[in-house]
């Protein structure tokens, strides 16, 4: 299989590209800058990337958007709405192009987040249930709504909705690590907002499962069975590296340090369920936080 990456860099790009590689597929990194090697295709200026350079391959993986971790600015948040929907549209009408002239890609996976549901307090959310409030809500919905000209055109399109990813070099759990080994880790405002999570090991293979089954389509949640609270989390990941997680960042530091951000991706509750990978009897091989915790940090 040949597989164009956007993001093939990041966090969960690398990981997917090593994957994809050691089965013995092809990945084609699809990059801004000039090519540095065959394999690499393209953005062009402002964007646009060419339908013929899709026509070789069998399935898209888009995972390309702006860090959202950071105090937004009104000009933060334009550049995560921009690089979100823009590029996912532009990306989504190069692949509906290319499928009408060659009959490939015919597999388009589009990166989305659980920030679709908003804070919820303790509602068990599944893929059945709307769409929430705020910013990054907002940004989600019209994430996803962008990969509409590829599905239109009879592309397999599937958005797996990705929560906390666990992985020991980066994202939200990266950054957990050094004041946790320090000692002054605790929990987050009340602590009682639900967080659902996976590792990237499991991750991974939702992706892959993904490109390999035609059955699977339309929007997924990515995440284990087993959301917990945020004071469950930080016991057990101050339990995983022997330190003590007592020392709290009450909500009103939350908001004064990130602003909206902090809000909307710390201090919101989502209590999601992969009810659609339960039915399709996906199997985590890290259910449960603790054990999962013990395998990424090793």
């Amino acid at each position: 299989m040949r597989v164009l990456i956007s993001g093939a860099s990041g966090l969960i790009g690398s990981s997917l590209s090593l994957a994809l590689r050691v089965r013995g597929d092809e990945v084609l990194p699809l990059v801004r800058r000039a090519p540095t090697n065959p394999s690499e295709v393209q953005w062009h200026e402002r964007g646009s990337i060419e339908p013929r350079a899709l026509g070789s391959v069998d399935a898209v993986v888009h995972l390309a958007g702006r860090n959202v971790g950071a105090r937004w600015t009104e000009k933060t948040k334009r550049e995560i709405f921009d690089s979100r929907v823009t590029g996912t549209r532009v990306l989504a009408e190069a692949v509906a192009e290319s499928f009408r002239r060659t009959g490939k890609p015919k597999t388009f996976i589009c990166a989305s987040a659980i920030g679709y549901y908003g804070g919820r307090g303790d509602e068990i959310l599944t893929e059945e249930s709307s769409s929430g409030g705020g910013f990054l809500a907002e940004v989600v919905r019209r994430w996803e709504e962008a990969t509409a000209a590829a599905r239109e055109a009879g592309v397999r399109v599937v958005s797996p909705r990705i929560g906390v990813v666990l992985a020991r070099d980066g994202g939200a759990l990266g950054k957990m690590l050094l004041p946790f080994r320090a000692g002054v880790g605790g929990k987050i405002g009340t602590g009682e907002q639900w967080m659902s999570w996976i590792t990237m090991t499991d991750l991974i293979r939702i992706l892959l499962r993904a490109l390999d089954n035609e059955s699977m389509s339309g929007v997924y949640n990515a995440v284990t069975p087993q959301p917990v609270r945020n004071r469950h989390f930080v016991k057990a990941l101050g339990a995983a590296l022997h330190r003590p997680a007592i020392l709290p960042l009450p909500a009103f530091a939350v908001r004064a340090i990130f602003g909206q951000m902090g809000v909307e991706t710390i201090l919101n509750s989502e209590r999601v369920i992969p009810m659609r990978l339960q039915d399709a009897e996906f199997h985590f091989e890290y259910p449960e936080l603790e054990t999962a915790l013990e395998r990424v940090l090793g």
